[in-house]
């Protein structure tokens, strides 16, 4: 089970955090950060031996990409390769890899929701020469997804959050709703050492669901949950 954190949005955390983490999902200019943001996260990467991902995201900066759009199949995939792409010529340059893809908020989310814009992720991915793996939400019910992951060639990862609140679903709380971040340290270590030990996550009401996990995401614009990244990677060594 690995860490991974967002990182390239620019907040003036990247450095102090990148030693800690396995995976970077470094965002692609669009809802934040810039080529030379871009550059720098992937030096950061390098240096610290972790792995690359591309964080990429609807086109709503103002917003920070957490607004639902309605797009069709074609321009989301348009979106997906656009900005994978400009993160691969970038980490080219710096001689490494971009090894993932990890969608960002509101793409995220819909992604989980909605079969049809996970199709056009996994096919868009699936056209890069190099193979890309998708990181996507651990949930009990991912059948469907694995199939259409399957069929088009690309591995998906599993990943749970340290730092936002489930429901009874098992899906993430939505931002608006109360609940949706947790708002303390303790809450943040409790999440992630349940994971670690159990494999399982408490909801806001209290029920257990069990997941399978290989990563674990703290949100690098959330400031409680950053300043533990050093206490939650010794959860996972």
């Amino acid at each position: 089970m690995k860490l991974n954190c967002d990182v390239g949005e620019g907040f003036d955390s990247d450095k102090s955090l990148m030693p800690f983490i396995g995976q970077a999902n470094i965002a692609c200019g669009v809802h934040a950060g810039d080529a030379d943001l871009m550059a720098e996260a992937i030096n950061i990467a390098k240096v610290n031996n972790v792995t690359i991902g591309a964080h990429p995201s609807y086109n709503d900066r103002e917003n920070f990409g957490r607004l639902p759009m309605s797009l069709s199949a074609e321009q989301i995939k348009h979106l997906i390769c656009s900005q994978v792409a400009a993160l691969q010529a970038l980490a080219k340059l710096q001689s490494v890899d971009v090894e993932y893809v990890k969608p960002h908020g509101a793409l995220y989310n819909q992604m989980m929701q909605s079969e049809l814009v996970f199709s056009a992720i996994v096919e868009a991915i699936a056209c890069f020469d190099a193979p890309l793996k998708l990181m996507i939400l651990a949930h009990p019910a991912l059948q469907d997804y694995q199939q259409i992951a399957k069929k088009n060639g690309v591995t998906l990862m599993l990943e749970a959050f340290a730092d936002r609140g489930y429901d009874d679903a098992g899906y993430l709380v939505k931002r608006s709703e109360k609940g949706a971040l947790l708002a303390t340290p303790e809450q943040v270590e409790k999440q992630v050492k349940q994971l670690v030990e159990t494999s399982t996550i408490t909801t806001i009401n209290g029920k257990v669901i069990k997941l399978q996990v290989d990563s674990i995401c703290v949100h690098g614009d959330n400031p409680i949950a950053v300043q533990q990244i050093p206490k939650l990677a010794k959860l996972l060594a």
